[in-house]
Formats: C-alpha cells, sequence, structure tokens
C-alpha cells in the first residue's frame, strides 16, 4: 500500500475494491451494459469487416418481384413455381422463410404440396414461442401436406430494442423433441435445445449472393448462381414486413439474419466466455492500481486494461470468441474516478518536488494522533537546495528520506518547506537509542549531482498530549531547534514552555523596542527583467531576530503591528533602508528599483508624503526607482481619502503597484479606481501555471489586460525554471521568487549583482 494512501486515514483501498466489485457484479447480473456492450461490439466488428462465404444464396421477394405477381400474399402456386425452378437449377437445399400455415386455394395448396415433394429439398419455417417452465411451442404449424415431405426450421429469433438479433438458437424443444432453427439447419451443425450462439455481424451482408424472385419466375436467373447452393427464399421489401436491424449495417429482410448465422456457424465453432472474464481482469487491475504509489501509474494501469478491454476482443471475435466487456469497464471507470477524485482532494497534502505527503496531511492525520510525533529540521537544508543545480532537490530529499527510513521501512513519512520532515511513532519506542543512531547516519555526507553535501540534523519529540496535532507538531519542531541551538542530537518538548502568553501580549510592545536596538534588518528579495535577464530591483522585506526567541516570522509580526494599526514606524523603517540602499546601488551605475509594502492603513496619514519626499532628498534616489506596494486593497474602494493620496504620491513620481492581484478583494474594479503602475500577481496563481491550466489562463488574461492598460506585471512565486519559461512565453514583465533569489542581505544582493555584471561583460 502507497504512503499517500495511508496517511488519509479515511481512505480504505481495500473498501474501495470491494465496494467496486459488488457495483461491477450488479451491474452485469442485471444487464446493464447492455445497449453500450451492443454499440461496442458493432464497432470492433468494423475493425474485421469481411465477405460471406457465396455458398447460400437469398432469394429475394423484393418490390419487382410483388409487382410481378400482382399481389400480396402470394398465391401459394407461385411458391411452387419458385421451388420448381430452384430445384432444376441445381439448389443444394431450399429454404423457405415464409410461414405457411392453414389453408389457402386448394388448387394452390396442393401445387406447393406437389411441387414440395417432387424437390425433397425443402425446408419450411415455423414459429416458435418459448415457455415459461421451459422450451416452446409452435405459434404457426403448415399443413400435413406440406410437412410430408418437408423439413421443418425454427426461424424465430430474440431481438432486442433495435430490433437486431444479437442470440440466435441451435434449436428448441417442441414437446420432447428438439426443432433446429434455419442457421443451424443450413449451415448442418446441431445444437443441444436451449442453446445459443453470437452470430458474426462482422460479415458484410451485401456480399450474400442474391437473386430477384422475380428473374427466376420469368427464367431470366442464371442456373449456375443456384447450382450447389443452399438458398434461402426471404422477404426483403419493406411493404411486407419482416425486417430487422442488422448491426453495423442497418435495416434489412429477416432472411439476412438467417444466412448471417448459418455463415457464422459455418466458419467454426462460435464461444461466447460471458462478462465474468474481463470483470475479474479489472478486478485485478483495479488491486494492482489501488497498490501503487504513483498517481501516473495507478491511471495507467486503469488505463490499459482498459484498452485490453476495448480492443482485446477484436482478436477474439476473429475466431468466433465473444465476451461482454462492460461490467468490468464500470469497475475500471469507477475506480479511475474514485483515484481522480482523490488525488484531486490529496492536492495540497502532497509535496510537489518529492510526492511525500506534507504537513497538512500530517495535521489531517486523526488516525495517529494518540502517538508521539518526532520532528527532524534539517539545518542547512535551503543552503543546500540553493547550491544544487536545477531540478536536483528531490534526489536530495531521497537521501535524507532513506536515512529516515533506517530501522523502519514502513514508517511514513511527512515533509514540510525549509528541510522539515516529521513522522508519528510510537510512544514507548526508546526514542534517545533510536534518534543517536538516525543521527549518526548523517555524519556520512550526502551525494548529490555527483557533490558533497554535509547535512546538519536536529530531531524535537512531542510524546503526546490532548492537543491538536497542529500545535503538538509546532512543539516537536520548536524540541528541534532547541536541540539545535544547544548541540544537542534530539530533544523532548518541554510543555511548560508551550505557551508564552506574554510575549504573544508584549510583542508589539517588543517590536519597537527591537527596531531601536537594531534587531529589526531589512533582507532584498531580487526582481529580474524577464526579457534581458538582469536583476533590476528588489522587494525590501523586514526581518526579526530576537535576542532570545532567534527569528520571528514575518508572518507574525507584520501581520499584528497591521492589525493593531501600529505598523507606521516599521514602515518608515524599511522605507529609510531600503531607499538608502537604492541610492547606494544606484551610485554605481545601476538602474535599481526597490519595492516596499505599503499598508492602506498609512494612506490616511496627512504627514507620509512629506515624510517620503523628505526622505528620497536626503538620499537623492529618484521617485521614480521606489515602488510602493499597496497591501488590503479592499480598504480602498469606498475611500476617496486614500484614493486622493495615492494621487499624490504618483505626482511626486513614486511607482504604485496592487500587491497579490487576484486574491481576497483584488478585483477588476481595483484596476480601474487605483492609479497603479505596476500589478503584482498572487504566487498561488504563478505557482501553478506549469500544470493548472486554469491559473495559466488567469496569469495569461491579468497581463494581456495590465499590458493594454499600459502596466507592467511582477508574477511573485517564481521558484522553479520550469515557471520562469511559462512567464516568458506570456511576455510578463518581472519575475521574483526562489528560481530568481531568496531574501538576501544588502551585501549578499550587491555581490551578486557584481558578478552578473561582471559575466555580462565577460
Amino acid at each position: 500500500m502507497s504512503k499517500r494512501e495511508k496517511h488519509v486515514a479515511e481512505h480504505h483501498p481495500w473498501k474501495l475494491l470491494l465496494w467496486t466489485a459488488i457495483a461491477g457484479l450488479l451491474f452485469g447480473l442485471i444487464g446493464f451494459g447492455d445497449i453500450a456492450e451492443n454499440a461496442l461490439r458493432t464497432s470492433r466488428n468494423s475493425l474485421h469487416w469481411h465477405k460471406a462465404s457465396g455458398d447460400i444464396v437469398l432469394v429475394k421477394i423484393d418490390d419487382e418481384s410483388l409487382k410481378l405477381v400482382g399481389r400480396s400474399p402470394w398465391p401459394r402456386r407461385h411458391y411452387a413455381r419458385l421451388i420448381d425452378r430452384l430445384t432444376d437449377a441445381g439448389a443444394k437445399d431450399i429454404f423457405l422463410d415464409i410461414t405457411f400455415d392453414g389453408l389457402s386455394n386448394p388448387v394452390d395448396d396442393r401445387a406447393l404440396a406437389a411441387s414440395i415433394k417432387r424437390s425433397r429439398r425443402v425446408h419450411l419455417g415455423v414459429r416458435t414461442l418459448p415457455l415459461p417452465q421451459g422450451g416452446a411451442k409452435l405459434i404457426t404449424d403448415p399443413i400435413p401436406e406440406f410437412t410430408q415431405y418437408a423439413v421443418l426450421g425454427n426461424i424465430s429469433v430474440q431481438y432486442n430494442y433495435q430490433n437486431a438479433a444479437w442470440r440466435l438458437p441451435y434449436s428448441v424443444d417442441i414437446a420432447g423433441k428438439p426443432l433446429p432453427s434455419f442457421a443451424s439447419q443450413i449451415a448442418r451443425v446441431s445444437g443441444s435445445p436451449g442453446s445459443w450462439f453470437v452470430p458474426d455481424y462482422s460479415i458484410d451482408p451485401a456480399t450474400v449472393p442474391t437473386v430477384s424472385a422475380a428473374a427466376l419466375l420469368e427464367g431470366k436467373a442464371d442456373p449456375l448462381a443456384i447450382r450447389g447452393k443452399e438458398v434461402v427464399v426471404g422477404w426483403t421489401s419493406e411493404t411486407l414486413g419482416d425486417q430487422y436491424f442488422i448491426p453495423g449495417t442497418g435495416k434489412m429482410g429477416g432472411a439476412y439474419v438467417h444466412i448471417i448465422g448459418a455463415e457464422t456457424l459455418r466458419s467454426g465453432t462460435p464461444v461466447y466466455l460471458g462478462w465474468v472474464p474481463f470483470y475479474l481482469l479489472a478486478i485485478g487491475a483495479a488491486a494492482l492500481a489501488i497498490r501503487r504509489r504513483n498517481p501516473v501509474q495507478k491511471l495507467g494501469i486503469v488505463g490499459a486494461a482498459t484498452l485490453l478491454g476495448l480492443f482485446g476482443p477484436v482478436a477474439l471475435e476473429a475466431r468466433l470468441i465473444s465476451l461482454d466487456i462492460t461490467p468490468g469497464l464500470f469497475v475500471l471507470l469507477l475506480t479511475a474516478s474514485v483515484l481522480s477524485w482523490r488525488q484531486f482532494k490529496e492536492r495540497g497534502f502532497v509535496n510537489e518536488i518529492s510526492g511525500l505527503p506534507n504537513l497538512n496531511a500530517l495535521r489531517k492525520n486523526r488516525r495517529d494522533r494518540g502517538k508521539a510525533i518526532v520532528a527532524a529540521r534539517v539545518l542547512n537544508f535551503e543552503e543546500i537546495v540553493a547550491t544544487l543545480p536545477p531540478n536536483s532537490e528531490r534526489q536530495l530529499v531521497e537521501q535524507i528520506v532513506s536515512r529516515l527510513g533506517v530501522g523502519s521501512p514502513s514508517r511514513i513519512l511527512y515533509q514540510g518547506d525549509g528541510g522539515i520532515f516529521a513522522w508519528f511513532e510510537d510512544p514507548r519506542q526508546p526514542f534517545g537509542n533510536h534518534l543517536e543512531a538516525l543521527h549518526a547516519l548523517f555524519r556520512n555526507p550526502a551525494r548529490v549531482a555527483k557533490l558533497p553535501m554535509d547535512l546538519n540534523v536536529a530531531f524535537g519529540v512531542e510524546v503526546g498530549s490532548g492537543r491538536s496535532v497542529a500545535n503538538r507538531l509546532a512543539s516537536a519542531l520548536v524540541a528541534a531547534d532547541e536541540a539545535a541551538h544547544q548541540g544537542l542530537k534530539w530533544k523532548y518538548h518541554d510543555p511548560e514552555s508551550l505557551e508564552d502568553a506574554s510575549w504573544k501580549l508584549s510583542m508589539l510592545s517588543q517590536l519597537d523596542e527591537a527596531i531601536d536596538r537594531g534587531e529589526v534588518w531589512v533582507a532584498y528579495q531580487p526582481k529580474l527583467d524577464i526579457e534581458t535577464r538582469r536583476i533590476v530591483g528588489a522587494e525590501a522585506l523586514a526581518r526579526w531576530t530576537h535576542p532570545e526567541k532567534g527569528p520571528i516570522a514575518a508572518s507574525e509580526f507584520v501581520a499584528a503591528a497591521e492589525q493593531q494599526n501600529r505598523i507606521g514606524k516599521l514602515t518608515d523603517f524599511v522605507l529609510e533602508k531600503a531607499v538608502a540602499a537604492a541610492a547606494q546601488i544606484n551610485k554605481r551605475g545601476s538602474n535599481f528599483g526597490v519595492a516596499v509594502n505599503l499598508s492602506a492603513r498609512l494612506l490616511t496619514d496627512k504627514g507620509f508624503t512629506l515624510r517620503l519626499s523628505a526622505l528620497l532628498a536626503r538620499y537623492g534616489l529618484a521617485p521614480a526607482h521606489l515602488t510602493l506596494e499597496l497591501t488590503e486593497t479592499a480598504e480602498l474602494v469606498d475611500t476617496g481619502e486614500g484614493l486622493d493620496m495615492i494621487g499624490r504620491l504618483r505626482d511626486l513620481g513614486v511607482n504604485i503597484a496592487i500587491d497579490d492581484y487576484g486574491t481576497g478583494q483584488s478585483t477588476l474594479e481595483y484596476l480601474k479606481k487605483i492609479p497603479a503602475n505596476e500589478i503584482k500577481i498572487d504566487q498561488s496563481f504563478v505557482k501553478g501555471i506549469v500544470d493548472n491550466r486554469s491559473d495559466r489562463l488567469m496569469v495569461q488574461s491579468t497581463i494581456g489586460l495590465a499590458h493594454s492598460l499600459g502596466r507592467k506585471v511582477v508574477a511573485e512565486g517564481v521558484e522553479h525554471r520550469d515557471i520562469l519559461d511559462v512567464l516568458v512565453e506570456l511576455d510578463c514583465d518581472i519575475a521574483q521568487g526562489f528560481a530568481i533569489g531568496r531574501p538576501m542581505s544588502l551585501e549578499s544582493l550587491a555581490k551578486r549583482m557584481t558578478s552578473t555584471r561582471s559575466r555580462s561583460a565577460a
């Protein structure tokens, strides 16, 4: 069973197989797929379409024959003449697909009886009706004068809603005596009463030799067309009825059904395998697919089995072996639908690079919530990834996973971002010995792209509590961080450090002090001009390194400052650092721009424009080199004061960007109301443009709309080279993300720009 299936508790793969098998079984037992079955068999017949043998001739009572006689039904003397002509022409046997029950004109009856007696090779058709208790009874019975020297044959067939006969009888039981069908008699093949076979409708009925009854009666028919042949006489004129649907051809006279049946039996012994064989094969394919880990392999197995069901019977039917496939196809379709739906639901629960379940999947795991949680943090993971060749991160993860799985190969590992791995463990496990052994494995360097890489790892353990899995995972990660800081291999989580309410309450006041003490600093994430492939700017991002707690997540303190309307001091700090940095870089001859997030809450600060203008003048930075990225744009829609402030900033020469376009309240209304120079497409759309058609269309339409309005487009979240290649095709202007560069210090950014210019000059 795959890890991906195991980690979601509500996924019971064998229960899926059981219910699918039951559904397919019922599907087959009630014959629900007969309509589709017949359509598929007809389609396959066209792949081995072939001619009739030519040994069976149809004498057609067609429109020309009716005109010759002038009335319908024919007086029996005309059938007598027809039999005489066929006998004289040397017909082997004569089969009249016409019933002669009851008396008619005595002269005509005697003439017909005499011709039957002279011929001694006439077969008369009778119609039968199945009985509930088994067997059948005659519903048309020729008079004794006719049957004394003729052989009776059953011409009744079962037909479906299309008036098509897919099952022809060998014979029926009439009062304990077998009555063969015309098809059996023509082919001279016997079969037990009640048995049937599937006619081969890949025989082209148009290739059956025919002679008009009118030509025979007028003596114009070529005797060579009759001599030594089995002859069937039947109605083909639509005015006489007796029309059946011949699959693959259309409506034709009923005599063609008997002829095709006879041609089938003359070709060999038809075998009907039913629906069970392919149904069992489909169950086997479904079981195999469920056991696979890779979703492509899952659907590949189901797809291959489906193709086998659709086209495999062609070779069998060419050898008169037929089987039903719709119950099996139903099983495969149901399996593929469920697997596809589960795969769709699991999007967001799987790490895109490694295919491992991610931490969201771990948090959703209810089955193992009572177990201990072990977290492993590869401390230098991001540094290693930054030095690897493109598309090598998966190879690194595979080596980490192989080491973490030592001692428990069936362990389900969950992978988070930044080198975080976690798993559930039996709380009675002797963690010390096991984790120290795992730590020892990481002393040996990993080899990725033929490069040795030292891996620094620390482990944290949360043994168990009544808290949520998400909280317990966070505790295990905290323990791993503490182990790393303290130089330990692993550490248990200390419950007393779980809640740090005082920190949360004092965080904003500490933030203000941290700015004054220099604990807050600015990182710069580079921006790439897609056309020139040059770094043309960077986004300034606030970072806080607490002296005791270490790095504080920006999402935590920035969001809190915005919500509590205390974002002003932090914004002024970041702006000053960013403007100073941009001015410093531009003095070296670069054309470098810097972007700073600006909360919509600050647009009501009347002194902001004056402070910004003074700041630009102090550092000598042209306003065009500064971009203010507006967040919380929803607050601007009905705020005239905020829109006026944006207008004043534009008059100052500063660029305005709409941040996170496409999410939340961001709509076309903002493009209309906010005089922005730039649109920044949210990374949730950019990350999906390679594989998700909807995301790609959204990004493409946004770029087209922005360009038509004379605005540039920045795509954030460009984490892989494939995304950048698509953005080139979509004519995007600027790209930002890990594939371009992670947030870095000003010194690192300056070095990178210097090395980039050096390579360009070389």
